[in-house]
């Protein structure tokens, strides 16, 4: 199978680095210092941005405090070993031209560079929670990124390991490939699914780029 298109468009945790260790780390000590571990039990944590998650918890008035507070856990955390690139990153990324590509990201931009500087991944372009209104599911984060690479939505391929970001891809008319790094492929609606990126190549021509899954 191969996939033609003008952009990719990778998600960020559980796609090109996995924080998984990280994250659960600093949301279990976040929910314990804010009294709702058996609510947050039961929210569904991946691949949605950290504001909905905080405000499915807590009362609103509280939700600026509370949020402020685990982006602070999660970006100390990452000198911690909080971050580790996932198999076949570094290569597909190093494989693309810079205006090629764009990271779509559920956090916030401090958040996003301080995991992206501590593995080596200096992406051109960023959407990040703080450039939304609306985040995955919705398609606002995807269709932005495609705007900014000025890229036809449709010539788009998004790179996602989360049902939400799917989601967001498909409602953007976008082909969507599906990583299983953290939920199962009978979970994931997608174009196509794979392991992870190093399950695929990409070729660079002047029609765009051509990804293929490797024999």
């Amino acid at each position: 199978m191969t996939i033609h298109a003008h952009a990719l468009l990778f998600d960020n945790d559980g796609t090109l680095v996995s924080s998984l260790a990280s994250v659960d780390r600093c949301w279990a000590r976040w929910a314990e210092e804010h009294g709702v571990t058996r609510e947050f039990a039961r929210v569904e944590l991946h691949g949605r941005p950290a504001v909905e998650i905080v405000a499915d918890l807590l009362p609103a008035d509280v939700v600026p405090e509370a949020l402020a507070r685990i982006e602070a856990l999660e970006v100390e955390d990452v000198p911690n070993g909080g971050v580790h690139l996932l198999p076949g990153t570094k290569a597909l990324l190093g494989a693309l031209p810079a205006d090629r590509w764009a990271v779509v990201t559920s956090a916030t931009r401090r958040l996003a560079e301080a995991r992206l500087d501590a593995v080596g991944i200096l992406p051109k372009t960023m959407i990040t929670a703080d450039d939304i209104t609306r985040g995955k599911p919705d398609p606002e984060p995807y269709l932005l990124a495609a705007r900014e690479l000025g890229v036809d939505p449709a010539r788009c391929v998004v790179f996602e390991d989360a049902p939400a970001g799917l989601a967001a891809g498909r409602a953007a008319g976008m082909t969507t490939v599906a990583l299983t790094t953290t939920h199962q492929a009978h979970e994931l609606d997608a174009d196509l699914v794979v392991q992870d990126l190093s399950a695929l190549s990409v070729l660079v021509t002047d029609a765009g780029v051509e990804i293929s899954v490797r024999g």
